[in-house]
């Protein structure tokens, strides 16, 4: 009886990225999902925030999942649904998905850092050569008629969700992780209104306080 060895290398059919559509049917799929996720859009105008995470669903179930900036527009909008829902721990996860997937796209800022010896508006840390998975995924986001632009975009509008759903979550992890995003948002290539940078810039200073605050045991205060 033969016995694995534990050195042997994974099989590569395991290691092979997500199935790719042809053409027509990639775009029959996405057409479908943006037309669900039109009438969500409406559903939510109306106030029926349940009903709209149902259309939103509805939608990540016919989009391709490797056209990642797709999925995590979905995935942010379930986001604002759960806030208006006042649901902060649904909110936190949904807008996660989010970013992890539009960190699947552009990596290089997936730890919110920035090369300083490369200045400019929205160019992120170069880390090495781009892989495989991440081309495939930057392809799926030009063949959908994005940038990587449009990514920044809504990476600065999922980190918004999560770090209110956080502050609102409270307690010391989900405050120190409020934090965490909100100084996040503050550093390139993140694109804040100017209203949001004020209360972005707000939670940064308030939030030190929150964070001693939750140090104290309830009894003490």
């Amino acid at each position: 009886m033969s016995q694995e060895n534990p050195n042997q290398q994974p099989d590569a059919a395991k290691l092979a990225g997500p199935e790719i559509f042809p053409p027509a049917e990639e775009k029959s799929l996405l057409d479908e999902s943006n037309a669900q996720k039109g009438y969500a859009n409406q559903i939510f105008a109306s106030g029926e925030y349940n009903g709209a995470i149902q259309g939103y669903e509805k939608a990540l179930a016919t989009c391709p999942t490797y056209l990642e900036y797709d999925v995590a527009i979905l995935r942010s909008n379930i986001a604002a649904c759960h806030l208006k829902l006042a649901e902060w721990k649904q909110a936190v996860d949904s807008a996660t998905q989010a970013l992890e997937a539009l960190e699947r796209i552009d990596p290089s800022t997936a730890d919110q850092e920035v090369d300083q010896h490369e200045p400019g508006p929205g160019i992120g840390v170069v880390v090495g050569e781009i892989d495989e998975a991440t081309e495939l995924y930057l392809d799926g986001l030009t063949r959908a008629g994005h940038t990587i632009n449009d990514v920044y975009k809504l990476r600065t509008k999922a980190l918004l969700r999560r770090a209110k759903a956080r502050h609102s979550v409270g307690g010391w992890a989900s405050l120190q992780g409020a934090l965490d995003d909100y100084q996040a948002l503050l550093k390139p290539p993140r694109q804040l209104s100017s209203l949001d940078q004020k209360a972005v810039q707000a939670a940064v200073q308030k939030l030190p306080t929150e964070l001693e605050q939750a140090k104290i045991p309830k009894w003490q205060t």
